[in-house]
Parts: C-alpha cells; sequence; structure tokens
C-alpha cells in the first residue's frame, strides 16, 4: 500500500504542474492526493463497495481542499482537481469502450455501469463537501492570521 500512496502522490504532482497550480501550492495538492487515496484503500480495506471507497475518498479530499483555499488563499478547485486525479476511473472507461468493441456486450455494460457509479460518486462527493458553508472554513483562515499576526508584534 505504501508503494500504491507514492505513487499516488507523485502522479497526484505531476497532474498539478500538468494542471499549472502555483509552484508553492504543489506540495499541498500531492499531499491531498496521496490523502485521498489513503482514504480509498482504508475503506476498501474495510469492506466499502468501489462506489462507497470513492464517495468518501472524494468527500474527503473536498473538505481537505476547502481548508487548504482557506488557509493557503487559493480557490479550493486548485487543490481539489489535483488531488481528485487519481480517483478518476479512466480505466473504467477505456475498459467500457474495450469490449464494446470486442462485442462482449455484457462485460461492457457491466463495467460501464460501474464506471459511472464511480463518477457520480465523485460528484456527490464533491457536492456534499460543498455543501457546507464557506464561512467555517473562512474561520481557519482568520485564525492563522491572527497567530501570525500575534507572532510579528
Amino acid at each position: 500500500m505504501i508503494v500504491q500512496i507514492v505513487v499516488a502522490v507523485i502522479s497526484t504532482l505531476a497532474f498539478a504542474v500538468l494542471f499549472h497550480v502555483p509552484r508553492q501550492e504543489y506540495l499541498y495538492c500531492a499531499v491531498n492526493g496521496g490523502l485521498g487515496w489513503v482514504v480509498y484503500k482504508l475503506c476498501l480495506g474495510y469492506g466499502f463497495s468501489v462506489t462507497m471507497s470513492s464517495l468518501w475518498a472524494t468527500l474527503t479530499l473536498t473538505l481537505v481542499a476547502r481548508v487548504l483555499s482557506a488557509l493557503r488563499k487559493m480557490p479550493s478547485t486548485v487543490f481539489l482537481l489535483a488531488g481528485i486525479f487519481t480517483l478518476v476511473p479512466g480505466s473504467g472507461v477505456y475498459y467500457t469502450a474495450y469490449y464494446l468493441i470486442m462485442n462482449e456486450i455484457p462485460k461492457s455494460s457491466a463495467k460501464g455501469i460501474e464506471t459511472f457509479k464511480i463518477a457520480c460518486a465523485i460528484v456527490l462527493g464533491i457536492i456534499f463537501g460543498l455543501a457546507l458553508p464557506q464561512g467555517w472554513f473562512n474561520r481557519l483562515g482568520r485564525l492563522t492570521d491572527r497567530k501570525e499576526r500575534a507572532g510579528k508584534t
């Protein structure tokens, strides 16, 4: 599992570079992506389905992205889009198309439905995470601002 987490962090970092995230935010994006993968694998280990694991991982990513956006004074999409990269079901889309081309309709349908469920879980995780009031997260930013000002005086 450690290797998978390291790969998730590196791939998230690479996507952040590709996505033109500001350099000073690379580490935060990478950690967010690694955290999402940890939550995903932990949920799978506890017996959750792939869909529910994706939902919980995405919800975690979204909440952490909102906290980071308040602390780092950046839009949450900077951290969310880079972090969610590891959870996107790209192989599911590939195998759905592959089975369809190979005329294996039952396999294509099964893989397509599973991929659609994962995509919906990702969307719901983002919606649930963004449904919380921004003021809750802004308080964290204000608290850190006060601590910084207190330390300078």
